[in-house]
This record gives C-alpha cells, structure tokens and sequence, in this order.
C-alpha cells in the first residue's frame, strides 16, 4: 500500500499574535498578510505588516516574521522584525515568493513633508541567510 506524503503544514494566522507595537490605547492592526518558506525548512511562516490604528493619518507600519509554536493551540510568535516602526515607513507592493520578502517603503526627505504623504520610495527584499533576514535593496544592487 502507498502512502501518501503528509501535506505540509499550514501557515500560521495572525490571530492571537503578540506584535511587540506599541500603541497605547489604540488597537495594532494587520493591515495585510503574506505566507511562505522563509528558511527552508518546510514548515511556512507568515509575515505581517502591522499599525496602530491612528485614526487619521500614515501611522508607521512595522513588518514582522511569525511562526507557530509546538502547541498547535498556541498563538503564533513573532520570530523576527524586518520593519521596524521606528523607521517611520509605509509600506506598498508587499508579497512573499520563493522565500523573499519583497516591498516598497514609502517615506519622508524630511520632517517638514506631512506626515499623509510620502515621499521617497525604496524597493526593498529580505531574505533568510540562515542565521538572521537580511535586507537589500535592489536599486543599489543594480549600481543605481
């Protein structure tokens, strides 16, 4: 008789997840969520681009790494910062393939652009190097 291969496992939600954000009164939000093999080691992870719900505004967006823990019932855990909110970024054209992080930052020349609209743009990736996610930025790469 064959046996089938076991189907990998699922990616973890975002749901119970303890994104280390700090916003006050204000709720964190996943603003969008994308799955993949980040390390290659066959079980997916999911990454979360997360903000404070502001209200008004660009609140910055932070991008974090989670996977599941032993205990199936257990939250997901954040394993890793790629973005942190400190960096006061916005963040488009987000996706994971094949293993990289892929996104655009958006951000400000200055303290006096308004803080709605950005306006520098960076493409940047990140990828597993076996030991930490390490971030590129394709334009330099290029010699641009």
């Amino acid at each position: 008789m064959i046996v089938p291969p076991a189907p990998p496992p699922a990616a973890p939600g975002t749901e119970g997840a303890e994104f280390p954000l700090d916003c006050g009164p204000a709720d964190a939000v996943v603003q969008d969520e994308a799955e993949g093999d980040l390390d290659g080691d066959r079980a997916p992870e999911t990454v979360a681009v997360v903000h404070c719900d502001a209200g008004s505004g660009t609140p910055p967006r932070a991008v974090y790494v989670l996977t599941a823990g032993q205990d199936p019932k257990a939250p997901p855990r954040v394993v890793a910062t790629l973005l942190d909110p400190l960096e006061q970024r916005s963040i488009d054209n987000f996706t994971v393939h094949d293993g990289v992080v892929r996104a655009t930052l958006l951000g400000y020349s200055s303290v006096d652009i308004p803080r709605c609209c950005p306006d520098t743009e960076e493409n940047v990736t990140w990828r597993w190097s076996g030991k930490a996610f390490l971030r590129s930025d394709p334009a330099r790469s290029a010699g641009a």
